[in-house]
């Protein structure tokens, strides 16, 4: 059998519930037992953008729908392991472009390209990683091919075999990183990458998995408190344009957007070599289809009565839903340079606001924004050159995929790893010097600092030889476990063994942290580090009871 378009979303659809399923089983591979265990969950958000997928786009063929699936999946991408999932999948899809029906080379072809495209956004690849599965999958699928294993539509029997040879490599990752070997699990991004492959065996094998029902509630806007005149504009008007001759191709609409984004707000237009999509609140929704009819002809138009609308959508949990997911407006630059930080607390927050982030997206460890989150936020800053600090190693790479993407703005994600290295980047910055400058100063100034945490064990492990049991307070250096202990206070004062010559120390204690146990803790950095200025600062950060800078 070959696959066409509407065998391939089943396919995909297939994964994405097999990742939905197995997310808990995935977290909790984590090696190390620190609570950011979220590998499954990124994964299967990151997978779950196929649900989104209009009914037309289903029906198409392999070359269309593969293209629209990968641009879903790329922007809902999260984590390191979000964004290689959906990095190899943009691979497949552009081994699949003029194809109508995939063959076993059109197969072998796609896994090739999927693992190139995972490869290159990685800076250091890493031996028994979900990278190691992928290369593993892809070398054998070629290899199947060239030697004739399969016949030319035995895509089942092609695919089959791929996952067995994926199965394998992934038992073999322990043997590649050897703490791995030590807490006797396999990598946590392969063994996902082997779920979504499964799940797409399981549809063609004909019994494709289906999506359990997940229990439990989830926290709604109160809309009821929203006051109805407060809407500045209250047409909320869509409609598609099939372009004409005069337009066709990409970027040929510019007259049109400039028209749109003057007579109203939250605007979103989009534009490919056929169609404009517009999206926009104003008061003359008649301009709109005007202005648009001399681009093309209308192929659907919405209109919709926001205000009206707003005493449904107090009674209307799935209107309340949609309307909380509207896009924000593209803001105009009214300055030079902004930021954009990704940080959690409302202390933490409020830090980076003081030192001039222009929008904060909340996130950080088991709490990963999605490729889109970070396309908002930088959109939504009114700057012409706009900084990421993504202060989290598994935020960088959805960082730089969503920085891709966005053509509005010229982008630079710093790669900052932890909120001390963001604080110190922004205390860097130049507002009047220029942008090369910048960047090498504030990434300088984020490599100087030392970041220092305290978090505790989530499971009972080993790690480099010593146990730890489930509820200990762990003692973080730059991302690494470098102490342990029963209570709070031991682990800090463990730490303070790398403090020495310090000469400044931020404290930000965490939500589960009282006053006066802060500042127990910051008596026992002074008593150990007399020489240092220390500033605590109630961050109210989950997850961590104290997150520390240290600068010499």
């Amino acid at each position: 059998m070959k696959l066409d378009g509407p065998s391939l979303y089943a396919l995909m659809l297939s994964a994405a519930n097999a990742l939905d399923n197995n997310k808990t089983a995935i977290n909790n591979m984590n090696v190390f037992p620190v609570p950011d265990g979220d590998t499954g969950i990124n994964m299967s958000l990151t997978l779950d953008a196929v649900r989104k997928l209009e009914e037309t786009y289903v029906q198409q063929n392999v070359s269309e729908l593969s293209k629209k699936i990968a641009s879903l999946i790329l922007r809902a991408a999260r984590g390191n392991s979000g964004a290689i999932l959906s990095l190899f999948f943009r691979g497949m899809s552009k081994a699949f472009v003029d194809v109508e029906e995939i063959d076993t080379t059109d197969v072998a072809r796609a896994f090739k390209k999927g693992t190139d495209e995972a490869y290159r956004a990685v800076m250091n690849p890493t031996e028994g990683t979900i990278l190691t599965v992928m290369r593993r999958c892809a070398e054998e699928a070629e290899a199947a091919v060239a030697e004739k294993k399969f016949a030319t539509d035995d895509v089942r029997g092609l695919f089959a075999y791929i996952v067995d040879v994926g199965e394998e490599a992934l038992a073999h990752t322990p043997d590649q990183l050897p703490v791995l070997k030590e807490v006797n699990v396999v990598d946590a991004g392969g063994y996902g990458f082997m779920t979504a492959l499964n799940g797409m065996l399981a549809a063609l094998n004909g019994k494709p998995v289906e999506r359990n029902e997940q229990d439990g509630e989830v926290a709604e806007a109160d809309f009821a408190s929203f006051d109805t005149e407060s809407i500045t504009f209250p047409y909320c008007t869509e409609c598609i344009v099939e372009k004409s001759e005069e337009f066709a191709g990409e970027d040929k609409a510019g007259e049109l957007h400039k028209f749109i984004g003057g007579i109203g707000d939250s605007v979103v237009f989009a534009e490919d070599e056929t169609i404009i999509k517009i999206h926009v609140h104003t008061d003359h929704p008649g301009l709109v289809m005007e202005k648009a009819c001399e681009f093309g002809m209308l192929a659907t138009i919405k209109v919709e009565n926001m205000r009206k609308q707003h005493s449904a959508i107090v009674s209307d949990k799935n209107d309340a839903k949609a309307k909380a997911e509207e896009k924000p407006a593209i803001a105009a630059p009214e300055k030079k340079f902004g930021f954009v930080s990704v940080c959690m607390g409302d202390g933490i927050k409020n830090t980076f606001l003081d030192l001039g982030a222009d929008n904060i997206i909340f996130g950080g460890q088991t709490m990963n924004p999605s490729t889109q989150d970070i396309i908002d936020g930088v959109l939504g800053t009114p700057a012409e050159i706009v900084y990421v600090l993504p202060n989290n190693k598994n935020i960088y790479l959805v960082a730089k995929q969503a920085a891709k993407l966005i053509k509005e703005k010229k982008t630079v994600v710093l790669e900052t790893r932890s909120v001390p290295q963001g604080i110190s980047a922004m205390l860097s910055f130049d507002p009047e010097g220029e942008e090369e400058a910048n960047t090498a100063a504030m990434q300088e100034a984020a490599g100087a600092v030392t970041s220092m945490s305290v978090t505790h064990a989530v499971r009972d492990t080993t790690i480099g030889g010593e146990h730890i049991e489930n509820g200990q307070m762990l003692g973080m250096v730059d991302g690494a476990i470098d102490c342990v202990a029963d209570i709070t206070e031991d682990c800090i004062a463990k730490l303070t063994a790398k403090m020495t010559g310090a000469s400044f120390i931020t404290v930000f204690y965490g939500e589960e942290i009282s006053e006066e146990e802060a500042n127990k803790a910051e008596e026992i950095i002074k008593a150990a580090v007399p020489g240092a200025e220390i500033v605590s600062i109630n961050g109210n950060q989950p997850i961590y009871s104290y997150i520390i800078s240290v600068e010499k």
